[in-house]
């Protein structure tokens, strides 16, 4: 129950042009119902193999969460697996793998998904168990507090013995002062600590329902015997009140924000961040035009080897080891736009941020090229064939985009809106969006330790558990 999809939904599959991949001919066939209990069904046939993928998204997440509780979706997603009143703990799992199916789960700031890979002869025993657990899961006391136990060391050992890991949560925290974003998903040690069972209890009552949950399923299925086996196994189920939690907005930034942490590592790094609109967030056309034009300013930074980053400054000027930029487009709420950097060993840390400024400066004095332009979205095309060759993707990227409200054919004109992009408007985003007075900056710097060598998972690009 820890694989989790982070990299599906980091690049290149939810990279800043990456949504291109799925756009186009591979949403063609998508259909969409909706249950009498509100559930939304999205269904996309794959005739190529007799498999299919089956999940179900809960608009629920960290980005929900209050101080006291946070990181408490999570900690629910883990319980999932813990019994129902039909099923004892781990007859969930045990079932599943008697098909020759997989499944898991994953949490992330703004859903938390179940899904499962399997022969299309299983869908609907599969709907029948999910279903089961949407509102009648067990949960005991004594199997919380065992579960809490293991969230906690998976805290220790993803972030707490990881320093880029903590530096990342703590730039993340001083980036986002008031508004969710500011809690990492896996939550806060002491408040995980503090969890009880009845944390648990309410959190799933409350937001665990058909009218807050979409099914998707991908694969070698006919849409309206998929529509009419979720009737059979979602539809029974009663809709409930889901109360969104009030807005909160990120109150604007009026200066330079700056943290320095010291942990064992060889090198340091540094993070740099401004904040950033979304598809969902965009106030117009005018905007949405930006986050486009932002998308591509992220693979013009650091698409692939090609890119300015690693051309000029890891390659090139040899000023850094490593270094990237990302933007996520398609976020709930407010997001950052993020450059990360490892200084090489005759390079300061400021200047490692000197260098990241120099070619954001390019960007802001001068227009890109129209060749430069098409090389990326010519990438970005050329990569869309590789990518349909997975179902799972196919369906996280659709479940992720219904999940924050964007609707499924979002990205069936993709490709034309990046297009649209012209070298005018990658200069003006870059000078109105990157700016001294609007940047948070974080550093890690090295204490003299010796860096603990363990399997975690990189730095999370958008968080996930």
């Amino acid at each position: 129950m820890t694989k989790k999809w982070a990299t599906i939904l980091r690049k290149p599959v939810f990279g800043a042009l990456a949504l291109s991949l799925l756009s186009g001919s591979a949403f063609a066939q998508i259909s969409e119902y909706q249950l009498d209990n509100g559930m939304q069904v999205v269904v996309k046939q794959d005739h190529r193999a007799p498999v299919v993928v089956h999940q179900v998204w809960y608009k629920v997440g960290s980005n929900f969460e209050h101080s006291g509780v946070t990181g408490i979706s999570h900690m629910l997603e883990h319980m999932m697996f813990k019994g129902t009143k039909e099923l004892k703990p781990g007859e969930f799992s045990k079932k599943v793998a008697q098909m020759g199916a997989k499944e898991n789960a994953f949490t992330s700031s703004d859903y938390t998904a179940y899904y499962q890979v399997l022969g299309k002869q299983h869908l609907g025993e599969v709907m029948r168990l999910e279903a089961d657990r949407m509102r009648n899961i067990v949960l005991t006391d004594e199997e919380f507090q065992k579960e809490r136990d293991v969230v906690t060391e998976e805290r220790r050992w993803r972030v707490e013995d990881k320093p880029n890991s903590k530096l990342y949560e703590q730039f993340k925290a001083a980036a986002f002062v008031n508004s969710p974003a500011h809690h990492p998903v896996i939550g806060w040690m002491a408040d995980i600590r503090d969890w009880t069972a009845q944390d648990a209890r309410d959190w799933y009552q409350r937001w665990y329902a058909p009218n807050n949950a979409t099914l998707v399923v991908v694969g070698d299925v006919n849409p309206d015997e998929v529509y009419q086996l979720a009737q059979k196994y979602y539809g029974p189920t009663k809709s409930e009140m889901i109360q969104p939690p009030k807005a909160q907005k990120e109150i604007v930034q009026e200066g330079e924000r700056r943290i320095s942490m010291k942990g064992a590592t060889k090198l340091p790094e540094i993070l740099m961040g401004f904040h950033a609109p979304t598809l969902v967030t965009a106030d117009d056309d005018e905007q949405r035009a930006e986050v486009f034009a932002l998308s591509v300013l992220s693979d013009i930074l650091s698409g692939d080897d090609s890119a300015r980053l690693t051309k000029n400054l890891v390659r090139g000027a040899q000023t850094l080891v490593s270094a990237s930029a990302s933007y996520d487009p398609t976020d709930r709420l407010q997001t950052l736009f993020i450059l990360n950097a490892t200084p090489s060993a005759n390079t300061t840390p400021q200047q490692a941020e000197d260098a990241l400024w120099t070619e954001i400066k390019k960007l802001q004095q001068a227009k890109i090229s129209q060749a430069e332009l098409d090389r990326v979205l010519a990438q970005a095309e050329a990569q869309y064939i590789y990518h349909q060759d997975s179902i799972q993707s196919q369906a996280i990227i659709l479940g992720s985009l219904l999940s924050v409200g964007l609707p499924s054919d979002t990205l069936d004109n993709w490709v034309d809106n990046l297009r649209k992009v012209t070298p005018e408007l990658i200069q003006q985003v870059a000078n109105k969006y990157f700016s001294v007075d609007k940047q948070t900056v974080a550093t890690l710097l090295p204490n003299g330790e010796q860096a603990k060598e363990n399997g975690g998972g990189a730095l999370p690009g958008k968080g996930v558990h």
